[in-house]
């Protein structure tokens, strides 16, 4: 019989996954109970998302639990369908096709800096080498009309859902040796082989602000804070989802990180207030070119950057205040 000893996470994420498909369940039997006997979009959109999260939980779970090796692809594999998404609704010209495979070739040498745990590679790779070298390639094309446009998409483009995002698969390899001298002693147990629990820590941080910020709103409504970028945030779901994610950090973050109770609660108000900037910034982007959603991949919750758009921003914010105090 195996044990939770040798299982390649560590014990305490196990109960905490275990806690987030018991929420699941709960969520999935409640909508279950509103929907019967009504038909309309709302309860239909509902029961959508509700799958959903079950089918991308369960993903998720799977691809960190694997090894590192698979968990880093994986996350690589996201990024890359998060580009190509970001592609698909950005107006490109017909020469900057050509320049598209050096973007796409960015993904998984940038992640591969990631696997090697090359810390100065990983950090300066799309900031600095391909930042400078796009607009060269793209000079050589010899078109310069919407020069500027094209080159600043497409390296904004990379910025978010790639470097952006990759922040999140680096916690996967940060050094385990800090941990040892600097965690807590019940955390230590958690980190001597994976940081499996550090990015479980934060997808779930910056999904559960989401939803918190998502049910304050709906509960309180309120004085909206951005409402020409989106109609439907408000102060009271912004301050009400920071709250809640800020408890939910308290309660796990002492189990899944080297962070002490106090660390643990700051980490989660800043990862809400950075998943928000990164929601309103994903949402500027639709609205100026005219869409609800980013695409349709996840049903009941549009397109992959539609649920990675938080992540953009709380992944580098989480990842260098971890890294700044506890490394």
């Amino acid at each position: 019989m195996i044990s939770l000893q040798d299982l390649p996470i560590p014990e305490n994420l196990v109960y905490v996954i275990a806690g987030v498909f018991g929420l699941l369940a709960f969520a999935t039997l409640l909508v279950a109970v509103m929907r019967r006997g009504k038909a309309d979009e709302v309860h239909k959109e509902l029961w959508l998302r509700v799958k959903s999260w079950w089918y991308m939980a369960g993903i998720f779970i799977f691809a960190i639990a694997i090894n590192r090796t698979l968990s880093v692809i994986f996350l690589a594999l996201l990024s890359f369908l998060a580009f190509k998404e970001y592609l698909s609704m950005i107006p490109t010209r017909r020469a900057d096709h050509r320049v598209l495979f050096w973007a796409y070739l960015a993904i998984p040498i940038q992640f591969y800096w990631i696997h090697a745990g090359w810390y100065g590679m990983f950090i300066i790779f799309i900031p600095v080498w391909v930042f400078l070298f796009l607009p060269f390639r793209m000079v050589l094309l010899g078109e310069t009309e919407g020069f500027l446009r094209a080159i600043g998409t497409l390296s904004w483009g990379l910025m978010m859902t790639v470097f952006a995002l990759s922040h999140a698969a680096y916690l996967l390899v940060l050094p385990e040796s800090a941990l040892v001298e600097l965690a807590p002693a019940t955390a230590v147990r958690q980190f001597d082989k994976s940081g499996a629990g550090l990015l479980f820590l934060l997808v779930l941080l910056t999904q559960f602000n989401d939803v918190a910020q998502y049910v304050w709103g709906k509960l309180i409504g309120g004085p909206k804070i951005i409402p020409k970028v989106s109609p439907g945030k408000t102060w009271a779901g912004f301050l009400g989802g920071m709250f809640s994610t800020s408890l939910l950090a308290l309660a796990l973050g002492p189990l899944l990180s080297p962070m002490s109770l106090m660390m643990a609660g700051i980490a989660g108000a800043v990862t809400a207030l950075a998943g928000f900037i990164g929601d309103v910034t994903i949402s500027a982007i639709k609205r100026d070119l005219g869409v609800k959603d980013t695409g349709s991949t996840i049903p009941g919750h549009g397109g992959l950057l539609d649920r990675l758009d938080s992540l953009t921003y709380s992944a580098p914010i989480f990842f260098h205040y971890i890294r700044y105090f506890y490394y």
